[in-house]
């Protein structure tokens, strides 16, 4: 390997935590998010680096149109995808080596299942002009060169962005002690079959959503919403769908306490994300797509 080679992935290995969490964040799958590094470094290396006056800049434009890209290509995919499509699940350790030790409180906030699900939910450009100035704190000019658009574009199109987001995110904000008692509380209600338990600490417009991606079976293809509706639903996935021998456990992912429920060979098989507001439970996410559970198939158990 001759020492421009060398450059090249020095400096693409140095810019990785930041580009694979703008493609993360953007695609909501680490897989693809993968995927459009692969491709961004193939470009980058085919550039003379001292024809290249900002790496930084350069790659962070290759990677977010790239994304752009792939959402417009994956579009009809996803409407056609069996049930909710809901974002791969990460571990947090594998997100912690990947960020900037200065921001990881605040990477952390910005890597929850429930914000990539609501991100999702904002058109492309939306998502990509909140993300490179709201996360990763691109001035309005820089983003504008990055998406080929105006400044006054991108102000309206992040104002969009932020009073929909702030519209939509829980009003309260929640400890990770209170997250974790609140889930465990959760785990024991909806693992003993007690309704009352588990009504007692979900909202009264709570919504459940499950991605089984049509290979899990009795995976509701529909959101359940409300308090008694979810808990009888939760109730009787608890009891019809956990596998024999299952393993339950407490896991870091996405920057949150999760229920990991395992096989009993250790496989991963549900991951359950919650969030809450007021000290209940607003929303809960139950991903159960093989093909999403590759990130979270060795974490320790608490």
């Amino acid at each position: 390997m001759n020492s421009e080679a060398v450059s090249h992935v020095g400096t693409f290995q140095e810019l990785r935590p930041l580009l694979f969490g703008i493609a993360y964040r953007m695609l909501g799958s680490a897989d693809e998010a993968d995927d459009i590094l692969q491709d961004a470094y193939l470009r980058f290396q085919a550039e003379p680096l001292d024809e290249v006056r900002s790496p930084k800049a350069y790659l962070s434009t290759i990677v977010t149109r790239l994304c752009l890209n792939e959402l417009k290509s994956a579009r009809v995919a996803r409407e056609q995808y069996v049930g909710p499509w809901l974002p791969e699940p990460i571990l947090t350790e594998e997100i912690y080596e990947l960020s900037d030790p200065a921001k990881r409180v605040t990477d952390y906030d910005s890597i929850s299942i429930a914000f990539l699900s609501l991100l999702q939910t904002l058109t492309p450009a939306e998502r990509a002009v909140f993300l490179l100035h709201e996360v990763f704190d691109y001035r309005y000019d820089e983003v504008a060169g990055m998406l080929d658009k105006s400044e006054v574009a991108c102000r309206k199109l992040f104002s969009r962005a932020k009073r929909y987001l702030a519209e939509n995110r829980p009003r309260f904000t929640t400890t990770p002690a209170e997250h974790r008692r609140i889930l465990e509380q959760f785990m024991r209600a909806s693992g003993s079959g007690d309704l009352d338990g588990l009504t007692a600490i979900l909202t009264e417009d709570v919504v459940f959503w499950a991605d089984g991606g049509g290979k899990v079976r009795g995976a509701a293809l529909r959101p359940v919403r409300g308090r008694d509706a979810v808990g009888r639903f939760v109730l009787g996935v608890s009891e019809r769908f956990t596998p024999p021998g299952a393993i339950f456990g407490v896991a870091d992912v996405n920057g949150r306490p999760t229920v990991l429920v395992r096989n009993a060979e250790g496989t991963p098989a549900i991951v359950v994300s919650i969030e809450l507001d007021g000290g209940r439970i607003q929303s809960i996410w139950a991903i159960a797509n093989p093909d999403k559970l590759r990130r979270v198939s060795a974490p320790a158990l608490a």
